[in-house]
């Protein structure tokens, strides 16, 4: 078994071990965490070994874009097991900072993206994006990573980090990852350990549903009839709710519809199951 890789818990280490490695004329990727890795996880820092000879990954359960009522004390932490999950997957450097790290006494700066994080997720859960985009852009800033990678099932947070990026001018290619499935098609995600054996079949139905639906819009079926048969399917199948079922462009997020598909599109999905908020999306 390989050996575990470093962990750094400052801002002060962890540009230390990066500016040694700029100094050997290495690149660096960074893979931005919340911890209680899986499969999906380790994917996303393959990907990253891919594109730079170095790789960060940071563990870190963000407080600020977890709202009043949503699950951040309950979120699963085991950094023992995350460990042992990177080593060997290719992570040279784990940087797990604390809360004083990241928001010392009197931090008061929040990063916000207009446009992209008024609808979706960002209508739901009003400030979970700014919450992102500040604690991304401190990883981004306090790293100087060369490539950034972050997985495409969270797709409206991957153009918001595209966009802060962009922006901001940071001087980082932010990388999409395909999203990880069981073999059912399920997403995996870290709140998926949340699910109950009775719910984890009907949990795999929301890819299922989503994926003939994607194949009824390429075949030139109406938008609004496609959306409007998928959330029903989806509540036959046993879910509690949908939050949304929609169809947008693909790179800015706009509602597109009623009619016939006419250029490059996302088919994006929330949807409740018991105690677990399931997302999910497909290119179409």
């Amino acid at each position: 078994m390989s050996a575990p890789p470093e962990i750094v818990r400052t801002v002060q280490t962890l540009r230390a071990r990066v500016r040694d490695w700029r100094a050997a004329g290495e690149r660096v990727a960074l893979v931005p965490t919340m911890g209680a890795l899986h499969a999906g996880h380790l994917s996303l820092v393959r990907l990253a070994g891919e594109r730079a000879g170095r790789v960060v990954v940071s563990i870190f359960v963000n407080p600020t874009q977890f709202a009043a009522g949503e699950d951040f004390e309950a979120y699963p932490r085991d950094e023992a097991a995350d460990v042992a999950a990177l080593a060997g997957a290719g992570c040279d450097l784990i940087y797990a900072p604390t809360a004083a790290e990241m928001y010392p006494q009197g931090f008061a700066t929040r990063v916000q993206v207009s446009g992209l994080t008024d609808e979706l997720e960002g209508a739901r859960r009003p400030s979970h994006f700014d919450g992102v985009a500040t604690v991304v852009a401190k990883l981004l800033i306090q790293c100087e990573p060369d490539v950034g990678v972050f997985g495409e099932k969270d797709y409206q947070q991957l153009l918001v980090i595209r966009r802060l990026a962009r922006d901001l001018n940071l001087a980082v290619d932010i990388v999409g990852a395909p999203i990880a499935r069981d073999p059912d098609g399920l997403a995996l995600s870290s709140r998926n350990a949340y699910l109950t054996t009775s719910e984890r079949p009907t949990a795999a139905a929301l890819h299922q549903v989503l994926a003939g639906a994607a194949t009824r819009l390429r075949a030139g079926a109406l938008i609004a009839d496609v959306e409007a048969d998928a959330i029903a399917a989806l509540a036959k199948a046993g879910f509690d709710e949908v939050d949304y079922l929609e169809v947008r462009g693909d790179a800015d997020l706009h509602r597109l519809g009623p009619g016939r598909l006419d250029r490059a599109a996302r088919l994006l999905a929330a949807a409740r199951l018991g105690r677990v908020r399931l997302l999910d999306n497909l290119a179409i």
